[in-house]
């Protein structure tokens, strides 16, 4: 059957130029015995002489025609001999000068040719099958010689065109003619459609035998990015890169090459569609069939990285067995931001098996795992009460990371810092890269935490010496540091602070410190307490004269009366924070009376 469309689809100008090969003649007349002496007639004729580059013929006309010498080509044309030739041009003028013997222009090869095309036509229909010879590349195709040249477009030469069809000369190809132009003397043909259609044929046959799990051998005819498509034998199947080897690999091209014969398995059949999937790697077994009883979790073993990337590292164990090791499973101290400042891809390392899903044909691997974990000794490195060295590796508003060794850190808190001073931030006392020492608090390894102290170092001066140089009643002289609205924090030495609370800081009501003193304000205070439990030290400025006035005799009424009414509410003091300090029955320094004893 003749595809119009086809036809349809190919350009003029392929057939332009064919026929200018051929010679665009309107009607010829072939039967010789019927002279007609007009244009374009085949006629009957006699060689009579040969001048030079012409040839002289008799057609019993009223002269004779002349024919190039070079139509005959390899030929040797002879004197006497009877040819069929076609009369081109009849000039009116009989015995010009310049051309005595050329009245009648004859041609002996369009003759030859067109008795070709007449026997060719009486054989060959559209739809049919010929085979000839391809002979010259012209433009927009071939000229293939079946009897007669007939055009073979480029596009119908091979169902993929080829990159030069000029490499077609000279061999025998069969194709199907797609067109007879009768009028025009033109024959279309394709070899394309004639292999498209044997294809087909196959491809049908095929497939009623095809099953899967078959084992076939095919041609591969293309490869792309995602795999190779492979020529069973009229039909093509999809090699997918992803079943061509157990193992990794990044292009189709590692596996196979355009024009290699290879066995491959067929694993899915879709007759609808006429697609077929194939396998390369199938032929083996699967390593992942036997991998729980290969690879135990927890056992160790030796790997190649064969890529890296920005959450952990993939290791092979063998061809088509590999592995993840999460970025997290890399190391026990160290702190790894991208796996390859531990690996490179070719790296052999050991590893330990931590999960095996052979249906998801997956494993967890951990680097860490082979290699001892320092956290599991870091007590004995790092006793409790032994005091070490550390760099000071990042400070928060809680406190200071010490680095002990490479990935084991210890915290020092802000309250570890200083016995007496009141540190806000570490930043107060330390930076960033310091070099320090500090005594092991404690030591948590199921937690990987290590607890550190500065102000260990030295002795607890509330344990003694706070208490005995600080003693309740006693006057001493310090500098306002800080006032807030509940009171006075009073700086005694470096470091240490006492609280004078607001209703201690004149006999009278206070309701804002800062009318009373500034913050630097040199000023006088008694010592109320000294709370070494708390570490805080109450203070009162307005009981100083108090205690001037207490060297005086005079009776308990008197002195009870001079009381504030503030001297019966709680008294609050120590370092850094409100709170009650002392009780009432216990903050006054005025001689109690006899009736207030009993009341006791």
């Amino acid at each position: 059957m003749v595809n119009r469309n086809l036809i349809r689809s190919l350009e003029d100008d392929h057939i332009a130029s064919v026929i200018a090969e051929m010679g665009d003649i309107d009607e010829y007349v072939i039967d010789p015995d019927e002279q007609d002496y007009d244009i374009n007639k085949i006629v009957k004729g006699r060689i009579i002489r040969i001048d030079g580059d012409s040839v002289l013929v008799d057609i019993g006309f009223k002269s004779e025609g002349t024919i190039a010498r070079d139509e005959w080509e390899d030929e040797t044309p002879e004197v006497g001999s009877e040819i069929e030739v076609l009369i081109e041009e009849i000039e009116d003028d009989l015995g010009q000068a310049d051309d005595p013997h050329g009245m009648v222009r004859l041609s002996y090869t369009k003759a030859h040719r067109i008795k070709k095309f007449i026997e060719v036509m009486s054989d060959v229909k559209e739809g049919d099958v010929v085979t000839g010879e391809v002979v010259r590349k012209i433009k927009g195709g071939l000229l293939v010689d079946i009897g007669v040249h007939v055009f073979l477009p480029a596009s119908q030469v091979d169902i993929r065109r080829p990159p030069d069809i000029g490499e077609y000369i000279g061999r025998y190809v069969q194709c199907d003619v797609l067109k007879i132009d009768e009028a025009r003397r033109n024959i279309v043909v394709s070899r394309r459609a004639l292999i498209e259609r044997q294809r087909q044929q196959e491809r049908e046959e095929l497939l009623k035998v095809l099953e899967v799990g078959q084992r076939r051998t095919g041609v591969v005819k293309n490869i792309a990015e995602f795999g190779a498509f492979v020529d069973l034998g009229g039909i093509d199947g999809l090699l997918h890169i992803t079943d061509m080897s157990w193992d990794r690999i990044g292009h189709p091209s590692e596996m196979v090459q355009i024009d290699d014969e290879i066995e491959v398995v067929i694993l899915h059949i879709d007759h609808v569609k006429e697609k077929i999937a194939l396998g390369l790697k199938q032929k083996d077994s699967n390593p992942w069939e036997n991998v729980v009883e290969k690879y135990p979790v927890g056992s160790k073993h030796m790997g190649q990285v064969v890529n890296v990337m920005s959450y952990g590292a993939f290791v092979k164990l063998e061809p088509g067995i590999e592995g993840l090791v999460h970025i997290s499973e890399m190391s026990w101290v160290k702190r790894v931001n991208h796996p390859s400042e531990l690996v490179q891809i070719g790296d052999e390392i050991p590893v330990v098996i931590l999960g095996v899903d052979p249906k998801e044909q997956q494993l967890s691997l951990g680097m860490k795992q082979a290699e001892e974990n320092p956290w599991d000794t870091v007590g004995d490195r790092f006793p409790v009460d032994s005091v070490i060295k550390g760099r000071v590796r990042n400070l928060t508003n809680y406190g200071a990371f010490i680095e002990l060794e490479e990935g084991i850190d210890g915290l020092l808190h802000v309250s570890d810092m200083s016995w007496t001073r009141k540190i806000s931030h570490p930043s107060e006392l330390l930076e960033k890269g310091q070099e320090i020492q500090c005594k092991i608090l404690s030591v948590d390894q199921d937690r990987r935490r290590i607890a550190l102290g500065l102000k260990q170092l030295d002795n607890d001066p509330w344990a003694h010496d706070i208490p005995s140089k600080y003693q309740p009643n006693q006057v001493v002289h310090g500098k306002v540091t800080k006032i807030t609205n509940f009171g006075v924090f009073v700086g005694l030495e470096d470091g240490l602070e006492g609280l004078l609370h607001i209703s201690e800081l004149a006999d009278h009501k206070v309701d804002n410190p800062e009318d009373v003193v500034k913050v630097g304000d040199d000023i006088e205070v008694k010592i109320l307490r000294v709370d070494t439990d708390d570490r805080k030290i109450g203070l009162s400025r307005k009981r100083v004269e108090w205690a001037e006035e207490d060297e005086a005799p005079e009776d308990a009424s008197a002195t009870e009366s001079r009381k504030p009414a503030a001297q019966t509410q709680n008294l609050k003091g120590g370092l850094g924070e409100a709170g009650p300090l002392i009780s009432p029955d216990l903050a006054t320094d005025a001689p109690k009376s006899d009736s207030d004893e009993s009341d006791g």
